[in-house]
């Protein structure tokens, strides 16, 4: 396997899988625990609205996703607070109008946008420097936002009605949180694109989550675990020449199946530390 780290292009690849594995760490902890899964694949796929308006604007797909996708993030919790609209209904209208946007925008853009399929499908072997340096950033501003604001974040997603009693900020802080899960989406794109960014947000927490629910541990497993699982499917996928991005998503569903036998199975005595979230 180490005979592959000779090519530039892998190299870059398993960099691109470390900085996904701590964005879908952490922020995919809140996602499971605050069970907003479907919300979260509203954002992936609304970003893809981003991608479009890059290439229309002559920018990196990616920088330009970034305020897109956040907006659209910001405006799906507004929507959910605020309209009387149900909340699934909401999320598909934007979900859809993400998507369309995408594709008008690069409709509307002279010639043809040769690497389209790789922000729907992934390609992680594909990652160019610059990109590796957008994600390293964001990877940044999301563990700095998470160290800042851990308490409200913790509290939040264990119990929002009694965030707002006690005088916390439980809208703000929830449209802040909803942001951090756009910046992941961003992160997650190259690597297996928006149409299956979702799993990797919420594969490695659910199976962390067997485990422990002690919120730091969670965080620390799934960073560890997504990193160890996206190496496997990229491993795979090379070997059996696969589609990299499908090829780690299947192998993380095997991984998740694998698991929650185990757990079935092996009983009581397999839960390690199974408390209540405590932000350490």
């Amino acid at each position: 396997m180490l005979e592959i780290l000779q090519y530039s292009f892998m190299q870059n690849a398993f960099l691109a899988a470390v900085l996904a594995s701590v964005a879908c760490g952490v922020v995919g902890s809140y996602v499971v625990i605050k069970r907003i899964v479907f919300i979260s694949g509203g954002i992936s796929h609304a970003a893809f609205g981003g991608v479009g308006l890059g290439y229309f604007l002559g920018l990196n797909p990616i920088l330009a996703a970034v305020p897109f996708t956040v907006l659209s993030a910001v405006l799906i919790g507004i929507i959910n607070k605020h309209m009387e609209v149900s909340e699934d209904t909401a999320i598909g209208i934007l979900w859809s109008v993400g998507m369309a946007l995408g594709i008008i925008f690069i409709n509307l853009t002279p010639g043809y946008a040769p690497d389209l399929l790789s922000y729907l499908f992934g390609s992680i072997l594909t990652v160019p420097l610059l990109d590796l340096y957008l994600m390293l950033i964001l990877d940044v501003v999301i563990l700095i936002t998470v160290f800042l604001f851990q308490r409200e974040f913790l509290s939040l997603s264990f119990d929002e009605e009694f965030s707002t009693a006690v005088g916390m900020p439980a809208e703000a802080i929830y449209l802040l949180l909803l942001s951090l899960v756009a910046l992941s989406v961003v992160v997650l794109i190259k690597v297996v694109g928006v149409i299956l960014i979702i799993a990797l947000l919420t594969i490695p927490a659910a199976i962390t989550r067997n485990y422990t629910n002690r919120l730091g541990r969670m965080m620390f497993y799934s960073v560890l675990l997504g990193t160890v699982l996206t190496f496997g499917g990229l491993f795979l996928s090379y070997i059996f020449n696969l589609a990299s991005g499908a090829t780690i998503v299947l192998f993380m569903a095997l991984a998740f199946l694998l698991s929650s036998l185990f757990k079935r199975f092996s009983g009581p005595g397999a839960i390690i530390n199974k408390q209540p979230g405590d932000g350490t």
